[in-house]
């Protein structure tokens, strides 16, 4: 009844192509074959949910491993998404489906590639592209970034994919607006994410690599974390659970005291009782960082769509996990159990 490990094992298996693994067809038989299982379970979701159990993205993500290693995707997995893409399901509670809408993209144009898929398949997978590519450049946002700032290079990876970069000028806008928030990308996931839009590179570079001409030019970087500052921070925090599950709306609030230069995540850590009840809270490590799973006691269901949403004073959604965001003196922030 566990979860299935769709986006992570399709994380997997596009980094082991990155790097250029020996011609060993059992070093990808196995996770292959375990992903084309999790697409399985994941879409079991869908029957009863009318969705995966996952989410879109990580399916998308799942189907695009495939692609981007050869290995044949059914068509009845590709019209799921197709017909999810159509008929505009990649949205979340609120609107912003930029990073799905973008990697279901970049699904949909390596497999239009695909030599096993028949023509009036990829007519429908090119048109798939374009309703996508067309609703990214909507999603620009008047700082140039497509959605958030760690959307963007995803979005941008569709531009690069489909040789549009020259005739959409979405494109420069949001190459300088990445570059204005390159500090935000702070975990080994994001970073590489952005790495390759900096570079002009997207996922379905790595289907064609000519690995006999990749120099191994890679050096280790040891970063420092940063040090706390010298004068103390004040912070409102704030816990509301709008959902019928929850004993009441507001279940928390309170100022925390932190030295400068703290992050949410140490905010967390010393955030004093409210009454008689501890402030206590779980997280999940992922990829992308600590990952909050429950707060008080309250946890995130996945199956009913339900995350624990990090927002500021002004209810706008904070660019950064609860690891990387570093709140400044007298700023409020909330985290609210949310639908996506």
């Amino acid at each position: 009844n566990s979860m299935p490990e769709t986006g992570r094992l399709a994380l997997y298996l596009l980094g082991l192509r990155a790097t250029c693994p020996l011609p060993d067809p059992a070093l990808l038989r196995f996770p292959v074959t375990w992903l084309k299982y999790y697409l399985e379970k994941d879409w079991a979701g869908s029957r009863q949910h009318g969705h995966p159990l996952t989410s879109f993205y990580q399916y998308s993500l799942g189907v695009l491993a495939l692609c981007v290693h050869h290995k044949r995707v059914r068509e009845e997995v590709i019209q799921r998404l197709l017909v999810a893409e159509r008929h505009r399901h990649f949205g979340h509670a609120d609107g912003n489906a930029v990073d799905t809408e973008a990697v279901a993209a970049l699904a949909f144009a390596c497999l239009e590639k695909e030599k096993h898929i028949r023509a009036g398949l990829a007519a429908e997978l090119r048109a798939a592209v374009h309703r996508a590519r067309a609703r990214l450049v909507e999603a620009q946002r008047a700082n140039g970034l497509i959605g958030n700032t760690f959307s963007t290079p995803l979005a941008m990876q569709v531009f690069i994919a489909t040789d549009t970069c020259r005739t959409q000028l979405a494109y420069g806008r949001a190459m300088a607006a990445l570059l204005q928030h390159l500090d935000a990308f702070t975990s080994a996931a994001t970073m590489a994410q952005a790495l390759l839009a900096l570079n002009g590179r997207s996922y379905l570079g790595i289907s064609s690599m000519q690995c006999q001409e990749e120099l191994d030019t890679l050096m280790p970087v040891f970063l420092e974390p940063p040090t706390p500052g010298p004068h103390n921070v004040t912070v409102r925090l704030v816990v509301e659970c709008p959902v019928p599950r929850c004993p009441q709306q507001l279940l928390y609030d309170s100022t925390v005291p932190a030295p400068s230069g703290a992050s949410l995540l140490d905010l967390l850590r010393a955030a004093p009782p409210q009454g008689s009840q501890n402030f206590t809270f779980e997280t999940q490590d992922t990829a992308y960082g600590p990952f909050l799973t429950s707060v008080l006691g309250m946890a995130a269901w996945p199956k009913e769509r339900h995350y624990w949403q990090l927002l500021s004073g002004l209810g706008t959604s904070l660019q950064a996990g609860i690891a990387d965001y570093r709140p400044e003196d007298g700023n409020t922030v909330i985290l609210r159990l949310s639908k996506w």
